[in-house]
């Protein structure tokens, strides 16, 4: 079976709405049942292929950096820094040079995701020619404070409304994406005041982005109330 073998995971966010543990802790370090949130990342997207790992940091990024040089992860990770915030979008213009060439796995890890990241990818790899890139997307209770797709007969999104008053359904956006290599020449046409990948990009993919329903767990660990829930059900998996 083919395989993405890099990584992007989006690791910058201030977490604001988790303070005050975030007062002296860099979001994508705030543990779950003790195991920090980009431990569980790697960990989980090593053992499915992933070889080399992009993760951007901006705030608290001595700890970031800290945490990397002392796992077992030092070798595959390179840690780009970002003085000023660039925005999503912007993040992946600027570490081009890390990926343009082959295909690439997306996420937004401030969340927390478990499912069969090989079925995601088995979708992604049995894509049409014109299809550049595969999008995870989940049921959400909460529409309106998600991206919202629609999609025609063939598969291919060709809608997507980003948190609006009225959403046409409940299959929503997981911030977590598979981009073969033609995505990197359109990243790189983006203008600067183009910054994040759900305003600014994705409404560029249309017609050429497919979707993988989520097979797993998937949590938005965004708020204090929001990271007890995840403790809590995995207790309950076991995991």
């Amino acid at each position: 079976m083919m395989k993405v073998k890099k990584a992007i995971l989006l690791s910058a966010g201030f977490g604001t709405r988790l303070r005050p543990l975030t007062n002296t802790l860099p979001k994508c370090l705030v543990p779950i049942n003790g195991k920090p949130l980009l431990q569980i990342w790697l960990e989980q997207l090593t053992k499915n292929g992933i070889e080399e790992f992009l993760i951007n940091s901006h705030y608290l990024s001595e700890q970031v950096q800290k945490f990397i040089e002392n796992s077992g992860f030092k070798n595959q990770v390179t840690i780009f820094h970002e003085p000023e915030l660039l925005g999503t979008l912007g993040t992946l213009k600027s570490t081009l040079g890390f990926w343009q060439n082959e295909s690439v796995l997306i996420a937004h890890a401030d969340n927390l995701c478990l499912c069969s990241w090989q079925k995601f990818q088995q979708k992604f790899f049995s894509k049409s020619d014109d299809v550049m890139a595969t999008m995870m997307v989940f049921n959400t209770d909460t529409p309106q404070s998600c991206g919202i797709i629609e999609y025609n007969d063939s598969g291919l999104v060709t809608s997507f409304h980003e948190k609006v008053e009225h959403p046409p359904s409940n299959l929503a956006n997981a911030a977590i994406y598979l981009f073969d290599s033609r995505v990197s020449q359109l990243i790189e046409q983006s203008t600067q005041q183009e910054s994040d990948i759900s305003l600014h990009f994705i409404p560029k993919l249309l017609g050429k982005l497919d979707f993988w329903p989520t097979d797993g767990y998937l949590r938005d660990i965004g708020s204090l109330e929001s990271l007890a829930k995840a403790e809590s059900d995995m207790s309950n998996m076991n995991i």
